[in-house]
């Protein structure tokens, strides 16, 4: 269950999340090069640009900072309910092995890579016996991309 951001954490995000895809836009970037050069050109001391220009680089970092924290909590949150999908399907399908579920967070690599090794092979294995070799050369392609995904 989510919890709910308070009103300013709010106000805050929506502030961050605009001024990012602002200053994010070419049109800005070259803005903030004629700014620069009219400072310079209007004879002002570059101490005052340069801090001007620190602090806003500093509050447009933690801007973007801001919008991919939230970007990855909720990408992690979609894959947390992928996952708890994909193990209840794995629970409920009668052949399916019950130890894959949840192998994402036991095994490292090289037991993963394995493991997808063994499920080609189960599959060379069906589509032999069922004589559809084409549903199994599909069949252990999808798995060799899935695997490719690292």
């Amino acid at each position: 269950m989510a919890t709910e951001k308070n009103i300013m954490v709010r106000i805050g995000d929506r502030f961050s999340d605009a001024m990012s895809r602002l200053f994010a836009h070419p049109a800005m970037q070259i803005g903030v090069i004629v700014f620069c050069a009219g400072w310079f050109l209007l004879g002002f001391h570059a101490d005052g640009l340069t801090a001007a220009l620190s602090i806003l680089a500093i509050t447009l970092t933690q801007m973007v900072l801001n919008g991919q924290y939230d970007r990855e909590q909720e990408a992690h949150r979609r894959d947390v309910a992928m996952h708890a999908k994909l193990d209840e399907l794995i629970k409920a399908t009668r052949r399916a092995r019950n130890e894959l579920a949840g192998i994402e967070e036991e095994l490292d690599e090289e037991e993963i890579r394995e493991l997808r090794h063994e499920a080609k092979q189960l599959v060379e294995e069906a589509a032999k016996r069922t004589n559809d070799i084409a549903d199994g050369e599909k069949a252990k392609r999808a798995i060799e991309r899935v695997g490719d995904g690292h």
